[in-house]
């Protein structure tokens, strides 16, 4: 991979993953339409795009490092008593939440790891990714529930609709907002709560695949340039969460509409043109 390749990654992960479009879907999808020669089974294109996932983890927490410091006040019991109570509570939603991806991608990497170098099956999850956001949309549960008084419920299946996302065209975000939706959350909440749940998957990720970039012989010319790659991706990613957190609170009747269009369009129009050889 050249470093233009590696930069056009980069911004093309720091925006996906939090637009809920599918990062990973769009990873397979457009080296392969636009002919760049880059062997996705290869030892460090997953590891690659590992550190690209770091980097936006990161600028996700630093957006919202304020909900970040006060869980960490509420853990060490600092400040009053029902503040306290609140983020200890906040906290341990995000962490249910986070349970279900972990025991799954356990138990189905195996079997669908295959999939991310086939172009074609990504175009139809992105198209099926579609069909998600738009049901989110039709069947969702008007409320007005936020973070902080969410069920353990809520959080169990918000996790298991972003377990969705171990498909690659399957959005992590627009995933795990439909299951928001469903439960009640309005889009704006929705998207935080996503937003702060992707940042431990994430991170789980980077713990798991990183050490394979560093230490892994043939890898090493690749290392430099996936830390700069990480870096934008992170920038990018900052940007985007600030966009989308103004929109999802701008547009609560309709937001995720827009998106769906855009996977069923990609998608498919990304699937004729793989198939027919363009």
């Amino acid at each position: 991979m050249d470093f233009l390749h590696a930069v056009l990654f980069a911004i093309l992960q720091g925006a996906t993953e939090l637009f809920p479009v599918s990062s990973l879907g769009h990873a397979v999808i457009v080296p392969k339409l636009l002919h760049w020669g880059i062997e996705q089974s290869s030892p460090g294109f997953l590891p690659f795009l590992v550190m690209l996932h770091l980097g936006t983890a990161i600028g996700m927490l630093i957006y919202f490092w304020r909900d970040w410091a006060a869980m960490l006040r509420g853990v060490l019991g600092r400040g009053y008593a029902v503040e306290v109570a609140v983020q200890r509570n906040i906290l341990a939603k995000l962490v249910t939440a986070t349970i279900p991806v972990v025991i799954i991608a356990f138990l189905v990497k195996k079997p669908v790891e295959h999939l991310f170098d086939r172009p074609r099956i990504a175009c139809l999850f992105l198209v099926a990714n579609a069909g998600l956001l738009l049901l989110g949309e039709f069947l969702r549960t008007r409320g007005t529930k936020r973070d902080d008084n969410l069920t353990y419920t809520d959080a169990v299946i918000i996790g298991l609709f972003q377990c969705l996302a171990l498909l690659p065209g399957i959005s992590r975000s627009g995933a795990a907002i439909v299951g928001a939706l469903r439960r009640g959350i309005a889009h704006e909440a929705a998207a935080k709560f996503s937003f702060l749940i992707g940042t431990p998957a994430i991170f789980a990720a980077a713990v798991l695949e990183v050490p394979k970039l560093a230490h892994a012989h043939e890898l090493h010319a690749l290392f430099g340039t996936a830390l700069i790659a990480a870096l934008i991706s992170g920038l990018v990613a900052f940007a985007s969460t600030a966009f989308l957190m103004r929109y999802f609170r701008d547009h609560d009747s309709w937001a995720l509409k827009p998106f769906a269009y855009y996977c069923a369009a990609a998608g498919a129009g990304a699937f004729v043109l793989i198939s027919i050889g363009l």
